[in-house]
């Protein structure tokens, strides 16, 4: 049986942990269902130079198991309740989607996609990389929390000690497949034994 996740990617910044990500689900042969918003496309280009998403550029390699979608297409089939995924990850997550999304707006098909998850109670997790948070935000986050959705922080453990910024990025990336209940080998095992 194949296993279908949306994926998106907003604005915030973390570009990092979506292709670690990204790169992770493909290897564990997951299907992969992307939108990037108009902010995301510009945080892939600042932080990645990609300036024009392709799966090849996103991976390092092609890949059909990745199938991306307009953000402005709110026709799209995952979109709809009757397309059945395992859930959905917005990595990173922004203030303004985590705001929108609280808020019930599916103006674009990131946010139809995570309303579509919520209502079928389906796993949606929030990557939320902004700091610090307004009471605004603390507020989003909340409703989104006891709507069903799981709100993931960007927030490396430093238990492991980290040599390299990729150690940091595999931890995030880690965290959210442990999530979803996804097997990896990212290290990401705190043990006693980590502390001799």
């Amino acid at each position: 049986m194949e296993k279908h996740l949306i994926v998106g990617i907003s604005g915030a910044s973390g570009a990092c942990y979506a292709r670690k990500f990204l790169q992770q689900l493909v290897q564990q042969e997951w299907r992969v269902h992307l939108v990037i918003s108009p902010h995301g496309r510009q945080l892939l280009a600042d932080e990645l130079h990609i300036t024009h998403p392709t799966v090849e550029n996103l991976l390092g390699r092609p890949s059909e198991l990745v199938t991306i979608y307009s953000y402005t297409d709110v026709g799209a089939r995952i979109a709809s309740g009757s397309f059945v995924t395992q859930g959905m990850v917005i990595c990173p997550c922004s203030s303004s989607s985590l705001g929108a999304i609280a808020n019930g707006l599916g103006e674009n098909l990131l946010h139809r996609a995570a309303q579509v998850t919520l209502k079928e109670a389906r796993r949606l997790i929030l990557l939320y990389r902004e700091m610090p948070m307004s009471q605004i935000d603390l507020r989003n986050a909340l409703h989104l929390s006891q709507a069903g959705a799981i709100i993931c922080p960007a927030s490396p453990g430093f238990y492991l000690l980290p040599n390299q910024v990729d150690d940091l990025v595999d931890f995030v990336a880690g965290k959210l497949l442990d999530l979803l209940s996804i097997p990896h080998t990212l290290n990401t095992r705190w043990s006693p034994s980590t502390r001799e």
